[in-house]
């Protein structure tokens, strides 16, 4: 799949209230999970204690951060959307956020992501662009939210 070209604001106002496509999935690694703990300072037994999330956890097997799914979201937005000319770029907010499914050791996850809204703020776009992160094999996401960036295209 390759990423839905954007230059100016016209460029992406054209895809308001569209989906815009889907990310390649990506595969939640252990070792990803141990790296944001250590990152994070959130070593609950559940992400990281691979022994005991054996006979204690409901899952059998440790599972991802909330806020490490959350965190890959950057990276599979450019895979569906390559924004250009902006002079810088602001993760601004995440608005109606809901985890709904554990994501467990080694599952893969992408992205479907949906341009919701998109506001001229004095030269700055404000992109408001709703994701739902499944699971491969899972009925249910394991998360969806809006996001919100803003671009300061170069005019």
């Amino acid at each position: 799949m390759s990423a839905i070209i954007i230059n100016s604001f016209d460029d992406l106002n054209q895809y308001v209230g569209k989906e815009m496509g889907v990310s390649d999935y990506i595969t939640i690694s252990q070792e990803q999970i141990n790296l944001f703990a250590d990152a994070t300072l959130d070593h609950q037994w559940i992400h990281v204690d691979t022994e005991r999330t054996k006979t204690e956890s409901p899952y059998k097997t440790t599972i991802a951060h909330g806020y490490l799914n959350l965190s890959v979201l950057p990276h599979l937005w450019e895979q569906i959307v390559q924004v250009n000319n902006s002079k810088l770029t602001v993760n601004y907010g995440i608005e109606n956020l809901r985890f709904n499914s554990p994501v467990l050791v080694n599952s893969q996850v992408r992205v479907r992501a949906k341009l919701k809204a998109l506001t001229n703020l004095r030269g700055i776009a404000k992109a408001e662009i709703q994701v739902s992160m499944e699971i491969k094999d899972n009925k249910k996401t394991a998360l969806e939210a809006t996001i919100v960036f803003l671009y300061h295209f170069i005019s």
